[in-house]
């Protein structure tokens, strides 16, 4: 059992569990505080993530940046993650393989980051933590509490970029967010 992030990454460094890691420059673990009460996990690194090794460093990653400046939100303290760890060719979806390939050093990181709140970024992110039977448009904007953690599923951030519609949803969603994060303070 993996107890600390240097034995976290010591063993995801090598990993050669699925086939994405054929082609990744560099393996995209994690961002932010280990520390935090919040966590946000999306689906998988894409180019510039892949390239510089941090989730959400590109278009999709810069929207989130300017909405959790809007809500106040300090991209440092809160604790950022993928289901995979290795770019899908093409940002395409993670295939069911590759997610059970990378789930348990996700769930590693749940464990020792230990937050309170789970911002779910996507349907990929949703069903892989909660199950199949969910679906974003179902869920998003709805809290789910589970096992003492409370999830709030909403949209991917390059969901905004092909359909700026859902960037009321998404700021709303952080705003439910913000509130929660300001009960527990």
């Amino acid at each position: 059992m993996i107890e600390s992030f240097e034995e976290l990454e010591k063993e995801i460094k090598d990993c050669q569990k699925c086939k994405l890691c054929h082609n990744r420059n560099n393996i995209v673990i994690e961002d932010g505080d280990r520390q935090s009460k919040v966590m946000m996990i999306g689906e998988g690194p894409g180019a510039d993530e892949d390239e510089q090794g941090v989730p959400f460093v590109g278009k999709a990653g810069k929207l989130m940046n300017q909405a959790f400046k809007g809500i106040g939100f300090e991209r440092e303290k809160i604790y950022i993650a993928n289901i995979v760890k290795c770019r899908p060719p093409m940002n395409r979806n993670p295939e069911q393989d590759e997610i059970n390939a990378c789930i348990d050093y996700l769930r590693t990181q749940v464990m020792l980051v230990k937050p309170k709140i789970i911002v779910l970024l996507g349907n990929v992110a949703l069903k892989a933590i909660l199950g199949e039977e969910y679906s974003i448009t179902k869920a998003r904007g709805k809290w789910i509490e589970k096992k003492g953690i409370r999830y709030m599923p909403t949209f991917h951030p390059a969901a905004l970029l092909r359909d700026e519609q859902k960037k009321i949803d998404f700021w709303k969603d952080l705003k439910e967010v913000k509130k929660e994060i300001e009960k527990l303070s």
